[in-house]
């Protein structure tokens, strides 16, 4: 608190004691008070009201400054209320019992939020998990179709498998501490895993996979890694154009390794690149085709976050889409 903070909230006291002093100033010369005992007075009251302005200063800026520090050096803000006990007046200390009463208000209703966000992560954890019997019971069925009804078929499961493993991130991505480890791996392990989740889409969409320079290794959690990557190969896919691509190297930038995966799809038009990461943007080309939930790209950038991975789109319309992820340097990490 600066004086003049200070004195400002104080105006208004300040104006009213003036008005009173000069009043009583005015009284004691129309009563034939003689003017030295009427200048002695005044300034008694001028002092003495400064003085007590002074102290009053001291002490709320005091005050003050014993909160901030409290504050400062609390790890959880919002437990400020309960570390500090109210001072000074009555004033003071209702109005810090209401704020009180407030804050454990408000952390019920958190702790509530958390606690029925946490239901919620485990029960879609949970159906994903049971969900993965019928989905390879159904796998198993289609080895006796014919050639062409099980391709087909392989494909449609492929699609709910991607679903349900997007939708299994997505539960994670709001409590994901817990879920992700960084560590040293392998780029070329990372690549090809992601390629073999997907290997029944690539296939059967006609893909072409080329891959170069992947012997590198890499800072980053395996599992959230393959599945951005698989994101990725699944938009080229779905957006292909003819005699389908993609060409995936990796080459060292510093201490940092960056992956590019490029196609030569349909590319993205140029007014919506800003918004490919927005969540539930499908765009043109995903409104065109049809089954673009606007989820993929935008759970890439959420968990990229987490990751401290780096990830760029560039692309030219009916040409082509690269994709440029850049994993960290162990010194640059935060979390490992």
């Amino acid at each position: 608190m600066t004086l003049r903070e200070f004195l400002s909230d104080r105006i208004g006291g300040i104006m009213l004691r003036l008005t009173g002093i000069g009043a009583a100033a005015l009284f004691l010369a129309a009563t034939g008070t003689q003017a030295g005992v009427i200048v002695i007075l005044l300034l008694f009251f001028l002092l003495a009201g400064s003085a007590a302005l002074t102290v009053d200063f001291l002490r709320q800026r005091s005050r003050i400054a014993e909160l901030e520090s409290i504050m400062e050096h609390l790890d959880q803000k919002y437990l400020f209320t309960e570390c500090i006990s109210p001072s000074g007046g009555v004033y003071e200390r209702r109005l810090f019992d209401l704020t009180r009463r407030a804050s454990r208000a408000m952390m019920r209703a958190v702790s509530d939020a958390e606690s029925a966000q946490r239901e919620y992560r485990e029960s879609i954890e949970s159906w994903v998990h049971e969900i993965k019997t019928p989905l390879t019971a159904a796998r198993l069925l289609c080895r006796h179709l014919d050639g062409n009804m099980r391709r087909k078929m392989d494909y449609e499961l492929a699609q709910i498998e991607s679903h349900i493993e997007r939708a299994l991130f997505y539960a994670r991505t709001e409590n994901p501490d817990r879920d992700y480890v960084i560590r040293q791996t392998d780029l070329s392990e990372i690549v090809f895993q992601a390629i073999e989740n997907h290997r029944t889409l690539l296939i059967q969409s006609g893909v072409r996979i080329e891959t170069q320079n992947l012997d590198y290794p890499i800072y980053t959690d395996k599992k959230w890694a393959v599945f951005i990557l698989g994101q990725l190969l699944q938009n080229s896919a779905r957006y292909r154009g003819a005699d389908p691509l993609i060409a995936i190297s990796a080459g060292p930038l510093g201490k940092q390794i960056q992956l590019t995966i490029q196609d030569n799809g349909i590319g993205v038009p140029t007014h919506e690149l800003p918004r490919i990461f927005d969540r539930g943007f499908t765009g043109s080309n995903g409104r065109s085709r049809g089954g673009s939930t606007g989820m993929g790209l935008y759970l890439c950038k959420k968990l990229s976050g987490f990751l401290e991975l780096d990830i760029h789109i560039a692309s030219e319309e009916g040409a082509w889409t690269r994709a440029t992820l850049t994993f960290p340097a162990r010194e640059n990490l935060t979390k490992l």
